[in-house]
């Protein structure tokens, strides 16, 4: 247990890069925007402490003024806390998709494989840590980005309104930073289990290419995608279009956090509320209910057990 602890460690300082600075660069950027829209508005002379922030739903604050809406304040500093989650988990999910693709690859690329070959570590640890670094890891770090960014961007408007007499630092005490963490924190299992078909794929391109592993990773599966629609325009039904679109999305894209949502988007209704109700820990591992989502996490295992192969008895030398 030790020895995997310190290869997912060493996977960590290898691409803190992507793993770390990524999500924190994005919250920065995200905090930056909306500093200088605050700036330009106050610039501008637009703005009004009781209406709207241009492309931010502070207005909320407005809303809670009136005793009726108090209860809603919560809901909707907590969506705001999810959004920049979210907008983080999509830098993350191009991040884990190239580091993946480029993990093994890399490794014969730069002959260092001949190294890690040379010390007592299996093959089956070694891809392992690849894939907790790419799969728990990495989206720890992302959601604490995330939360922090979302209660950033929420002092940064109390302060705002706060300067126009407003005050809405009490309101702040409705929001539920820990239970948003905790939340997100405990779909980190069901991601890495929702992305095993994406990540054994790409691990097994990156274990298999001899030069550019993306080509094996996206032309592969949109030729024969092609090559089937060919078929089928002919009159040979091998097999549906609209089967093989869903496999290849869930093969190609489900790195990404959340893109389970809409295999389980019917739990849920409509508004801001029913949208949150979707992201709570019940909610979201409904999806597990699904017979899709277990064969592709047994495909995702088997393609795993072939990059391990691969990496095993692969030499381009």
């Amino acid at each position: 247990m030790k020895t995997f602890y310190w290869l997912v460690k060493r996977e960590f300082w290898e691409h803190r890069g992507g793993f770390l600075w990524a999500p924190v660069i994005t919250g920065g950027v995200f905090l930056l925007l909306n500093l200088m829209g605050i700036i330009a508005g106050e610039a501008m002379g637009h703005f009004d402490a009781h209406a709207d922030f241009i492309g931010n739903n502070m207005g909320l604050f407005n809303h809670a003024l009136n005793e009726g809406d108090i209860t809603k304040v919560g809901l909707g500093l907590d969506v705001m806390m999810y959004s920049t989650t979210m907008i983080i988990c999509i830098v993350l999910g191009f991040v884990v998709f190239f580091y993946f693709l480029g993990a093994l690859y890399d490794d014969r690329r730069d002959r260092s494989l001949l190294f890690w070959k040379s010390l007592p570590l299996s093959d089956s640890a070694t891809v392992l840590s690849k894939v907790a670094a790419g799969t728990l890891l990495a989206p720890l770090i992302a959601v604490i980005c995330g939360v922090l960014t979302g209660i950033g961007m929420l002092l940064m408007y109390a302060i705002t309104l706060s300067f126009h007499g407003v005050g809405v630092w009490h309101l702040l005490t409705y929001a539920h930073p820990f239970r948003v963490i905790a939340n997100q924190i405990i779909t980190i299992p069901l991601y890495a289990l929702w992305a095993l078909p994406c990540t054994g794929w790409l691990l097994l391109c990156s274990a298999w290419a001899r030069s550019k592993p993306i080509r094996w990773a996206l032309l592969l599966p949109v030729a024969v995608g092609m090559m089937l629609g060919w078929f089928n325009l002919l009159g040979a039904r091998v097999m549906g279009n609209g089967w093989y679109w869903d496999m290849c999305g869930r093969i190609l894209l489900s790195v990404f956090p959340g893109s389970w949502l809409g295999h389980n988007f019917q739990y849920a209704g409509s508004g801001s509320e029913q949208a949150l109700d979707l992201l709570r820990v019940g909610n979201a591992y409904t999806v597990m209910a699904t017979p899709g989502f277990w064969i592709g996490a047994i495909a995702g295992l088997a393609l795993l057990a072939g990059a391990i192969w691969l990496r095993r008895w692969r030499d381009d030398t």
